[in-house]
């Protein structure tokens, strides 16, 4: 069987992990002998979105309509609206099976309650063959709208990560967080005593609280290297008592990849109660759950030795199958699975 992984590309930005999910799995995926398919669109720009969508794209399927392949693999979202209803229709008409690797659905991230956009995105979702999403929350949610194409949870991004493991056996009540700091204003609210807290990214604040230390920003394939306290913060939103806001509202249903990046560098993870990524890192041992930062400081001051050690040898068993691309592989094969049992 032939098949395909199509992934449209943004032009570069330095330091921004955004597109490192859908790199990653699509270097997994060739490497486990998938075909290559690119299209590279600027974001900004609704002119180059239109040549990609009504010029690049047909030229591209004109010049490989006698190329059989089985299974296409589309990473959605392309970013365009366009965009992706043209490459669904130019791939149907291949007759390939048509599935879509889900990195964001929109109508509950950006366009959450917007009811037309909702509509558009969901229908866009039927007219494939098959969807690999977050988890079964996500899951959930998309046949309580609508959704009736089979479905495969991923569990947890798989993350490309060939630097060494973490250097975090000391128990130092440590903990980082990694990410974009203009959308982390939680941090701005928040002060420690007993826990020491190092962040990483850009657009950092003038000033933090007590405890908490700015470390510098790093690109994606760097960042790691840098990384080696006891535990990885996966917190979204303005306030440490919840996550708020719509990406603090997201974490009900995603499963956010600086997680990933956490795990595959062999550090557990401390993540909100609430977040759908919650009952992964839980029922896995991979790391603790909190309703509130403001535990932080009693939680990790109570944790034992021998807990911190069990968590630690499950998240670097964890990590040799995230830098393998394990998850995205069995998704794909249970998909395979439940779409050739309904012919």
């Amino acid at each position: 069987m032939k098949r395909a992984v199509l992934t449209v590309k943004e032009t570069k930005r330095d330091n921004n992990a955004g597109p490192k999910a859908k790199m990653d799995i699509e270097k997994f995926l060739v490497d486990n002998g998938f075909v290559k398919w690119n299209f590279t669109i600027n974001q900004k720009s609704i002119l180059q979105k239109a040549r990609v969508a009504y010029l690049d794209i047909p030229n591209f399927f004109n010049k490989n309509e006698n190329q059989k392949i089985d299974e296409v693999f589309l990473q959605y979202p392309t970013y365009s609206k366009i965009v992706t209803k043209q490459l669904i229709k130019r791939l149907k008409k291949l007759n390939s099976k048509v599935f879509l690797i889900v990195h964001d659905v929109e109508s509950l991230r950006l366009h959450y309650g917007e009811e037309n956009y909702i509509r558009e995105e969901l229908d866009m979702f039927n007219l494939v063959d098959g969807l690999i999403i977050h988890n079964e929350r996500m899951a959930q949610w998309l046949k309580e709208n609508g959704v009736n194409v089979p479905m495969e949870s991923l569990k947890v991004f798989d993350y490309d990560n060939p630097n060494s493991l973490a250097n975090n056996d000391e128990y130092r009540k440590s903990v980082c967080f990694a990410g974009n700091l203009t959308k982390a204003g939680f941090l701005q609210n928040l002060s420690l005593k007993e826990v020491s807290l190092n962040i990483f990214g850009p657009n950092p604040a003038d000033k933090y609280g007590q405890n908490i230390s700015y470390q510098g920003q790093y690109s994606p394939e760097e960042l790691s290297n840098y990384l080696n306290d006891n535990f990885g913060l996966v917190w979204d939103g303005t306030t440490p008592t919840t996550c708020d806001g719509i990406f603090g509202n997201y974490m009900k249903y995603n499963n956010p990849h600086k997680a990933s990046l956490y795990l595959s560098s062999g550090i557990p993870v401390v993540i909100w109660r609430k977040a759908a990524l919650s009952k992964f890192i839980e029922e896995n041992n991979l790391g603790i759950a909190v309703d509130s930062l403001t535990e932080l400081d009693e939680v990790l001051s109570k944790m034992s030795l021998s807990k911190y050690e069990n968590l630690l040898k499950n998240v670097r068993d964890v990590s040799q199958k995230l830098k393998k691309g394990f998850f995205i592989e069995k998704a794909i094969q249970n998909l395979e699975n439940k779409v050739s049992g309904e012919r």
